[in-house]
């Protein structure tokens, strides 16, 4: 080996030491895939078990035909159903990140991984408030929406600190966010897709790229 190889191996390990400590880039494929999954039964449970208790039809919502105790009830229901797949999606996120955390010798609570938090938490915080209102003004319609823009934002804005792919997923979450706004009575649709189709995707992409070995920020082994 020459010296310029020489040089340039040992730049290309600095430059990847330097990645690993700004970077966390231990999250895995199949917390994309649990959370996914979470999504869809969630999902599933809401329309076939919640929704039937309270209304016969998602426009009953949307044009007020609900009464006052009715539509607390569901409201109740939604966000009830809501946190029990955010936090089942987050232990089962949490499990599967630090298995790999674990594999690759790292650890999971680092600096790299307070900057990720960090970066999600504002948005996802905003978010969460912003939600808190639409649903005090009775705007049940923009709630799924809401939820996948503000969600797509803190992907987005979490990406400098972790994986560039989960900036794309970002931008798509965004984007079905987006669309939802303009298509009301579709927000339960549009959840599933958004948290549940194209976290599993997503998941499966990424542990098939990144999960068989010791890739670095840009996707190489």
């Amino acid at each position: 080996m020459s010296n310029a190889e020489q040089h340039l191996e040992h730049l290309a390990e600095m430059r990847s030491l330097m990645e690993r400590s700004t970077r966390f880039l231990s999250l895995s494929g199949l917390s994309g895939v649990w959370a996914g999954l979470c999504a869809l039964i969630g999902a599933a449970y809401h329309r076939m078990v919640t929704e039937s208790e309270y209304l016969n039809d998602y426009a009953d919502v949307l044009g007020g035909k609900l009464g006052t105790a009715s539509r607390h009830g569901f409201e109740v229901a939604l966000v009830s159903t809501a946190l029990t797949v955010l936090i089942a999606a987050l232990a089962g996120g949490w499990f599967f990140t630090a298995r790999k955390a674990r594999q690759r010798g790292e650890r999971v609570w680092d600096a790299s991984s307070r900057r990720l938090l960090w970066a999600l938490a504002l948005p996802l915080i905003t978010g969460g408030i912003f939600c808190l209102a639409l649903l005090y003004w009775r705007l049940v319609g923009l709630l799924a929406p809401a939820t996948l823009v503000f969600y797509g934002l803190a992907l987005f804005n979490g990406s400098k600190y972790t994986l560039r792919d989960v900036g794309s997923l970002g931008l798509l979450e965004i984007a079905l966010g987006l669309f939802g706004m303009f298509v009301p009575g579709y927000g339960l649709e549009l959840w599933a897709i958004g948290f549940g189709v194209l976290h599993i995707l997503y998941g499966a992409w990424m542990y098939f790229k990144y999960d068989g070995g010791r890739p670095t920020v840009d996707g190489r082994r």
